[in-house]
Protein backbone atom coordinates (compact mmCIF):
# COMPACT_ATOMS: atom_id res chain seq x y z
CA UNK A 1 0.00 0.00 0.00
CA UNK A 2 1.35 3.42 -0.95
CA UNK A 3 2.20 5.62 2.01
CA UNK A 4 1.23 9.29 2.22
CA UNK A 5 4.20 11.45 1.29
CA UNK A 6 5.85 12.97 4.32
CA UNK A 7 9.15 14.57 5.21
CA UNK A 8 10.61 16.54 8.08
CA UNK A 9 8.05 16.20 10.86
CA UNK A 10 5.87 13.82 8.94
CA UNK A 11 2.48 15.53 8.98
CA UNK A 12 0.66 14.43 5.84
CA UNK A 13 -2.52 15.41 4.03
CA UNK A 14 -3.86 11.95 4.83
CA UNK A 15 -3.39 12.56 8.54
CA UNK A 16 -5.05 15.97 8.24
CA UNK A 17 -8.16 14.37 6.79
CA UNK A 18 -8.38 11.32 9.05
CA UNK A 19 -7.68 13.04 12.37
CA UNK A 20 -10.32 14.80 14.40
CA UNK A 21 -11.86 18.06 13.15
CA UNK A 22 -9.70 21.18 12.81
CA UNK A 23 -9.45 23.51 15.78
CA UNK A 24 -12.16 26.14 15.92
CA UNK A 25 -10.74 29.61 16.49
CA UNK A 26 -12.45 32.76 17.76
CA UNK A 27 -11.83 34.50 14.47
CA UNK A 28 -10.72 37.87 15.84
CA UNK A 29 -7.13 37.29 14.70
CA UNK A 30 -6.56 35.58 11.35
CA UNK A 31 -3.32 33.72 11.97
CA UNK A 32 -0.74 32.45 9.52
CA UNK A 33 2.82 31.08 9.63
CA UNK A 34 6.05 31.77 7.74
CA UNK A 35 7.38 28.76 5.85
CA UNK A 36 11.09 29.53 6.21
CA UNK A 37 10.94 28.88 9.96
CA UNK A 38 10.13 25.19 9.28
CA UNK A 39 12.90 24.00 6.93
CA UNK A 40 12.38 20.31 7.74
CA UNK A 41 8.72 20.40 6.70
CA UNK A 42 7.42 20.59 3.17
CA UNK A 43 4.92 23.26 2.19
CA UNK A 44 2.26 20.54 2.05
CA UNK A 45 3.03 19.35 5.58
CA UNK A 46 2.98 22.84 7.01
CA UNK A 47 -0.28 23.66 5.23
CA UNK A 48 -1.90 20.44 6.42
CA UNK A 49 -0.89 21.04 10.02
CA UNK A 50 -1.69 24.75 9.84
CA UNK A 51 -5.19 24.06 8.61
CA UNK A 52 -5.60 21.49 11.38
CA UNK A 53 -4.80 24.01 14.15
CA UNK A 54 -6.93 26.79 12.71
CA UNK A 55 -4.48 28.82 10.67
CA UNK A 56 -5.76 30.74 7.66
CA UNK A 57 -2.63 30.53 5.58
CA UNK A 58 1.12 30.33 5.06
CA UNK A 59 3.40 33.33 4.46
CA UNK A 60 6.43 33.91 2.25
CA UNK A 61 5.89 31.36 -0.49
CA UNK A 62 7.38 31.54 -3.97
CA UNK A 63 5.08 31.78 -7.02
CA UNK A 64 5.36 28.07 -7.79
CA UNK A 65 4.06 27.32 -4.27
CA UNK A 66 1.06 29.69 -4.16
CA UNK A 67 -1.52 27.07 -5.12
CA UNK A 68 -0.44 24.49 -2.52
CA UNK A 69 -2.28 25.96 0.51
CA UNK A 70 -5.57 25.94 -1.37
CA UNK A 71 -5.54 22.13 -1.30
CA UNK A 72 -5.99 22.42 2.47
CA UNK A 73 -8.60 25.15 2.48
CA UNK A 74 -6.16 27.95 3.32
CA UNK A 75 -4.18 30.47 1.25
CA UNK A 76 -0.74 31.96 0.79
CA UNK A 77 -1.27 35.01 2.99
CA UNK A 78 1.79 36.92 1.78
CA UNK A 79 4.05 36.11 -1.15
CA UNK A 80 7.45 36.68 -2.59
CA UNK A 81 7.11 38.08 -6.09
CA UNK A 82 10.20 40.01 -7.09
CA UNK A 83 10.00 42.96 -4.71
CA UNK A 84 13.77 43.18 -4.31
CA UNK A 85 15.86 41.96 -1.39
CA UNK A 86 16.27 43.23 2.14
CA UNK A 87 19.59 44.85 1.20
CA UNK A 88 18.72 46.03 -2.30
CA UNK A 89 15.27 47.30 -3.17
CA UNK A 90 13.12 50.44 -3.46
CA UNK A 91 15.44 53.09 -2.03
CA UNK A 92 17.53 52.97 -5.21
CA UNK A 93 15.86 54.10 -8.41
CA UNK A 94 17.99 51.75 -10.49
CA UNK A 95 16.04 48.85 -8.95
CA UNK A 96 12.60 50.19 -9.83
CA UNK A 97 12.35 48.83 -13.37
CA UNK A 98 13.10 45.26 -12.31
CA UNK A 99 10.65 45.41 -9.40
CA UNK A 100 7.97 46.85 -11.67
CA UNK A 101 8.54 44.13 -14.28
CA UNK A 102 8.35 41.38 -11.65
CA UNK A 103 5.18 42.82 -10.13
CA UNK A 104 3.51 43.24 -13.54
CA UNK A 105 4.07 39.53 -14.05
CA UNK A 106 3.45 38.20 -10.55
CA UNK A 107 0.74 40.37 -8.99
CA UNK A 108 -1.95 39.25 -11.49
CA UNK A 109 -0.90 35.66 -10.78
CA UNK A 110 -1.09 36.33 -7.05
CA UNK A 111 -4.62 37.66 -7.46
CA UNK A 112 -5.57 34.55 -9.42
CA UNK A 113 -4.24 32.36 -6.60
CA UNK A 114 -6.08 34.35 -3.93
CA UNK A 115 -2.87 35.83 -2.48
CA UNK A 116 -3.79 39.12 -0.75
CA UNK A 117 -0.29 40.53 -0.10
CA UNK A 118 3.08 40.70 -1.79
CA UNK A 119 6.26 41.79 -0.01
CA UNK A 120 8.86 44.43 -0.81
CA UNK A 121 11.65 46.19 1.07
CA UNK A 122 13.37 49.53 1.38
CA UNK A 123 16.91 48.24 0.97
CA UNK A 124 19.98 49.16 3.01
CA UNK A 125 21.29 52.71 3.42
CA UNK A 126 24.82 52.12 2.08
CA UNK A 127 25.59 55.74 2.90
CA UNK A 128 22.33 57.15 1.55
CA UNK A 129 20.41 59.59 3.72
CA UNK A 130 17.02 58.55 5.05
CA UNK A 131 15.49 61.56 3.30
CA UNK A 132 16.80 60.54 -0.12
CA UNK A 133 15.82 56.93 0.50
CA UNK A 134 12.29 57.93 1.45
CA UNK A 135 11.97 60.02 -1.69
CA UNK A 136 13.16 57.12 -3.84
CA UNK A 137 10.83 54.65 -2.13
CA UNK A 138 7.89 56.96 -2.78
CA UNK A 139 8.88 57.18 -6.45
CA UNK A 140 9.15 53.40 -6.69
CA UNK A 141 5.91 52.66 -4.88
CA UNK A 142 4.04 55.24 -6.95
CA UNK A 143 5.36 53.45 -10.03
CA UNK A 144 3.93 50.08 -8.95
CA UNK A 145 0.90 50.93 -6.82
CA UNK A 146 -1.62 50.78 -9.67
CA UNK A 147 -0.62 47.17 -10.36
CA UNK A 148 -1.71 46.31 -6.82
CA UNK A 149 -4.83 48.45 -7.03
CA UNK A 150 -5.93 46.97 -10.35
CA UNK A 151 -5.54 43.41 -9.05
CA UNK A 152 -6.74 43.81 -5.46
CA UNK A 153 -3.34 42.85 -4.04
CA UNK A 154 -1.62 44.87 -1.30
CA UNK A 155 2.07 45.68 -1.64
CA UNK A 156 3.62 45.64 1.84
CA UNK A 157 7.02 47.14 2.69
CA UNK A 158 8.57 45.45 5.70
CA UNK A 159 9.79 47.17 8.85
CA UNK A 160 12.93 45.41 10.11
CA UNK A 161 15.39 46.07 12.92
CA UNK A 162 18.84 47.40 12.04
CA UNK A 163 20.16 46.84 15.56
CA UNK A 164 20.47 43.04 15.70
CA UNK A 165 19.49 41.29 12.48
CA UNK A 166 19.65 43.62 9.49
CA UNK A 167 22.39 46.16 9.98
CA UNK A 168 21.98 49.29 7.82
CA UNK A 169 18.39 48.50 6.73
CA UNK A 170 16.61 51.77 6.04
CA UNK A 171 12.95 51.05 6.87
CA UNK A 172 13.80 50.42 10.52
CA UNK A 173 11.38 52.78 12.30
CA UNK A 174 7.63 53.01 12.03
CA UNK A 175 7.63 56.79 11.56
CA UNK A 176 9.91 56.52 8.52
CA UNK A 177 7.80 53.77 6.94
CA UNK A 178 4.55 55.59 7.62
CA UNK A 179 6.00 58.76 6.13
CA UNK A 180 6.66 56.87 2.90
CA UNK A 181 3.31 55.10 2.55
CA UNK A 182 1.38 58.23 3.54
CA UNK A 183 2.91 60.03 0.59
CA UNK A 184 2.05 57.16 -1.74
CA UNK A 185 -1.48 57.24 -0.30
CA UNK A 186 -2.83 54.04 -1.82
CA UNK A 187 -5.16 51.51 -0.17
CA UNK A 188 -2.92 48.85 -1.73
CA UNK A 189 0.43 50.07 -0.38
CA UNK A 190 0.98 49.46 3.32
CA UNK A 191 3.54 48.35 5.89
CA UNK A 192 4.41 44.91 7.15
CA UNK A 193 4.75 45.66 10.86
CA UNK A 194 7.05 42.98 12.22
CA UNK A 195 6.42 43.01 15.97
CA UNK A 196 9.69 41.24 16.76
CA UNK A 197 11.72 43.79 14.84
CA UNK A 198 9.85 46.84 16.10
CA UNK A 199 10.05 45.72 19.73
CA UNK A 200 13.83 45.72 19.32
CA UNK A 201 13.94 49.12 17.60
CA UNK A 202 11.34 51.15 19.47
CA UNK A 203 8.94 49.17 21.69
CA UNK A 204 5.66 50.96 22.55
CA UNK A 205 3.94 48.40 20.36
CA UNK A 206 0.23 48.83 21.04
CA UNK A 207 0.38 52.62 21.03
CA UNK A 208 2.33 52.64 17.75
CA UNK A 209 0.03 50.12 16.09
CA UNK A 210 -3.05 52.03 17.24
CA UNK A 211 -1.78 55.40 16.02
CA UNK A 212 -0.77 54.03 12.62
CA UNK A 213 -3.43 51.38 12.05
CA UNK A 214 -4.47 52.85 8.70
CA UNK A 215 -1.09 51.94 7.25
CA UNK A 216 -0.70 48.44 8.74
CA UNK A 217 -1.19 45.81 6.04
CA UNK A 218 0.28 42.73 7.71
CA UNK A 219 1.93 41.60 10.96
CA UNK A 220 4.67 39.16 11.92
CA UNK A 221 5.47 37.73 15.36
CA UNK A 222 8.65 36.45 16.99
CA UNK A 223 9.84 36.23 20.59
CA UNK A 224 12.19 38.95 21.86
CA UNK A 225 15.06 38.36 22.37
CA UNK A 226 16.13 35.66 19.95
CA UNK A 227 13.11 35.32 17.64
CA UNK A 228 12.03 32.09 19.31
CA UNK A 229 8.78 30.84 20.84
CA UNK A 230 6.05 33.19 22.08
CA UNK A 231 6.29 32.22 25.73
CA UNK A 232 7.26 33.41 29.21
CA UNK A 233 10.96 33.39 28.33
CA UNK A 234 10.71 36.65 26.37
CA UNK A 235 9.43 40.17 26.83
CA UNK A 236 6.33 40.72 24.70
CA UNK A 237 2.87 40.08 26.14
CA UNK A 238 1.45 38.60 22.99
CA UNK A 239 -2.20 38.30 23.99
CA UNK A 240 -2.16 41.98 24.95
CA UNK A 241 -0.64 43.00 21.61
CA UNK A 242 -3.22 40.90 19.76
CA UNK A 243 -6.03 42.63 21.65
CA UNK A 244 -4.50 45.95 20.68
CA UNK A 245 -4.49 44.92 17.02
CA UNK A 246 -8.08 43.68 17.19
CA UNK A 247 -9.20 46.94 18.81
CA UNK A 248 -8.06 48.88 15.72
CA UNK A 249 -10.52 46.96 13.54
CA UNK A 250 -7.70 45.31 11.62
CA UNK A 251 -8.99 42.54 9.33
CA UNK A 252 -5.75 41.26 7.80
CA UNK A 253 -3.37 38.50 8.84
CA UNK A 254 -0.89 37.95 11.67
CA UNK A 255 1.81 35.48 10.64
CA UNK A 256 4.09 33.69 13.09
CA UNK A 257 7.74 34.13 12.17
CA UNK A 258 9.70 32.60 15.03
CA UNK A 259 12.37 29.91 15.02
CA UNK A 260 11.23 27.03 17.25
CA UNK A 261 13.70 25.64 19.77
CA UNK A 262 11.57 22.62 20.72
CA UNK A 263 9.17 20.52 18.68
CA UNK A 264 8.25 22.94 15.88
CA UNK A 265 4.59 22.01 15.50
CA UNK A 266 4.00 22.00 19.27
CA UNK A 267 5.55 25.47 19.50
CA UNK A 268 3.41 26.71 16.61
CA UNK A 269 0.21 25.45 18.16
CA UNK A 270 1.07 27.09 21.49
CA UNK A 271 1.65 30.41 19.72
CA UNK A 272 -1.66 30.12 17.87
CA UNK A 273 -3.47 29.33 21.12
CA UNK A 274 -1.87 32.34 22.86
CA UNK A 275 -2.77 34.77 20.07
CA UNK A 276 -6.35 33.53 19.70
CA UNK A 277 -7.91 36.36 21.69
Amino acid sequence: MAMAATSGFGYSQAQATKDDAPAVRKGNVKQSVCKWCYPKSSVDELCAYGAKIGLKGVDLLQPEEWEIPRKYGIICTMAYGGGGTIADALNRVENHAAIEAAFRKNIPLAAKSGVPNIITFSGNRKGMSDEEGAKNCVIGLNRIKKIGEDNGVTIVMELLNSKVNHKDYMCDHTAWGVGVVEQVNSPNVKLLYDIYHMQIMEGDLIHTITDNAKWMGHFHTGGVPGRHELNDQQEVQWDGVMRGIVATGYKGYVAHEFIPTGDPFTSLRQAVDLCDV
